[in-house]
């Protein structure tokens, strides 16, 4: 189902909440939406393999309780 621009696809995606909640003040700050983020990261991992590669090898996070 497509809704929108003829070129754009709807997706949804589960994330935990104490990280969105983070990134909704972070963003309001920063004047960024979710799509722009989520936009500019796609485009980079595509394009930049040092950014690729920084977010194959990011393993670290305290949202999802992975502290490796």
């Amino acid at each position: 189902m497509r809704i929108g621009k003829k070129d754009d696809i709807l997706t949804s995606v589960r994330v935990k909440e104490k990280l969105f909640e983070d990134f909704k003040q972070a963003s309001n700050a920063n004047k960024i939406t979710m799509r722009n983020l989520l936009e500019r990261a796609m485009f980079l991992y595509l394009t930049d393999e040092e950014f690729k590669r920084t977010m194959n090898n990011q393993l670290n996070t305290h949202y999802t309780g992975n502290q490796e």
